[in-house]
């Protein structure tokens, strides 16, 4: 594999998480560049790990791990997509100031959801001769870019969405749950 696949591979790996980015930034209504950096420091850090993982369990054991990663992304991300769903639709009785940072547990368990694919991805270029160092490095860096700017994106969208940008957010996660599961049943 050349560096220019590596970057076209890095890049596509970085656009689910760009799009959860994107609604985590509209559902803070103003994050600052610090929270866009903060949340793409974690997507990035997870999505270099997820691949070095992957290509380790690939060397053991992929016929596990390929039979069961599509079902622990999709429940993950439907999940949490429901719960941002809900938390969008409840009906606060006073108004309240828009969070100004995501949790950190709740940052880290959609970076996972989002990089199970990465390590899916792990688990194949295990059989490729490719640089895994090199290979995960690109991709989570290329996440850290793709999620700090979804978020800054996410921060001019918000607000014009309002409480609708939680609930667009988690329409988005469960969407890119039902999209693995399509692709691997397609």
């Amino acid at each position: 594999m050349n560096f220019s696949a590596l970057l076209i591979l890095s890049f596509g790996m970085s656009m689910d998480a760009f799009a959860v980015a994107i609604g985590k930034g509209a559902a803070l209504q103003r994050p600052q560049l610090r929270e866009a950096l903060r949340t793409g420091l974690i997507f990035g850090v997870i999505e270099t790990i997820t691949p070095l993982l992957g290509w380790s369990l690939g060397q053991f054991a992929t016929h596990f791990v390929a039979r069961w990663d599509h079902w622990i992304a999709f429940t993950l991300l439907c999940f949490l997509g429901g719960r941002m769903v809900i938390e969008g639709c409840r009906q606060h009785s006073a108004p309240c100031e828009p969070a100004q940072q995501h949790g950190l547990m709740l940052l880290i368990a959609t970076a996972i959801a989002t990089s199970l694919d990465a390590m899916a991805i792990g688990v194949s270029l295990a059989f490729l001769q490719v640089n895994i160092l090199l290979t995960a490095l690109l991709i989570g860096l290329s996440t850290f870019t793709m999620t700090t700017i979804g978020m800054l994106i996410g921060r001019l969208i918000g607000p014009l969405l309002g409480k609708r940008a939680e609930i667009l957010g988690g329409v988005v996660l469960i969407a890119i749950g039902a999209q693995i599961l399509w692709q691997h049943f397609a």
